[in-house]
């Protein structure tokens, strides 16, 4: 389901250009990693150690895939006919960050909760549009 949110993030590319605001995605391993790229928009980088995902990493078992929110959001990744894979390690849970250039800092974050349970790509935009412009 993150390559539903990377199109919905990607849905952004043209505002997000014009603000002068880089769109980033961070994966934890090579496996789908260029597949990904089919749905991004942006650059797409490798961290195998997992450094950019904080010391406390969020993992999902797969017995939560059965919570009603889980299985919400996977009826709505079919009816929108994304195709994914079932390859790799799938349960290390997202996130979405909008970081400002030098002491500005974190201006929006969100940490994914459940499989598909994505960030609001209108506060995305918001966020977005307070970034600072380095002079």
């Amino acid at each position: 389901m993150c390559r539903e949110e990377a199109l919905a993030l990607s849905s952004l590319s043209m505002e997000l250009n014009s603000l002068n605001v880089k769109l980033h995605a961070v994966v934890h391993e090579k496996l789908g990693a260029d597949a990904f790229k089919e749905f991004f928009a942006g650059d797409v980088y490798l961290d195998t150690e997992r450094t950019f995902y904080g010391p406390h990493e969020r993992w999902m078992s797969l017995a939560l895939l059965l919570r009603v929110g889980v299985i919400s959001n996977i009826y709505r990744n079919t009816k929108k006919n994304i195709k994914g894979n079932m390859e790799g390690e799938g349960r290390l849970l997202g996130g979405v960050f909008v970081i400002g250039p030098g002491d500005q800092g974190i201006l929006f974050h969100h940490e994914e909760k459940e499989f598909g349970d994505h960030a609001d790509i209108n506060q995305v935009l918001q966020a977005a549009k307070r970034v600072k412009k380095l002079n």
